[in-house]
C-alpha cells in the first residue's frame, strides 16, 4: 500500500482526476482518499515512484506520508 499527502487535493474533482490518473496507470488499482486530512492510499503493483508521477502529471503534488 502507497500512502501520499497530496496538499492541493481539495475537492472531488481533484479526487477523480487522481483515481483516474492511478487508475490509468494499473486499472486495478484501489484508490482511497481523504480530502480533511489530504491522504491517498492506493493498493498496487505499481511501485510507488511510478503511482507518485503518475498524481503529479496529472497536475498534483504529492509526498510520500
Amino acid at each position: 500500500m502507497a500512502r501520499f499527502t497530496v496538499p492541493d487535493m481539495t475537492c472531488g474533482g481533484c479526487v477523480k482526476a487522481i483515481t483516474g490518473a492511478v487508475q490509468k496507470l494499473d486499472p486495478k488499482a484501489t484508490v482511497k482518499t481523504d480530502l480533511e486530512t489530504h491522504l491517498v492510499e492506493i493498493d498496487s503493483t505499481q511501485p510507488a515512484a511510478a503511482l507518485m508521477d503518475a498524481i503529479d502529471a496529472a497536475g498534483f503534488t504529492p509526498k510520500a506520508a
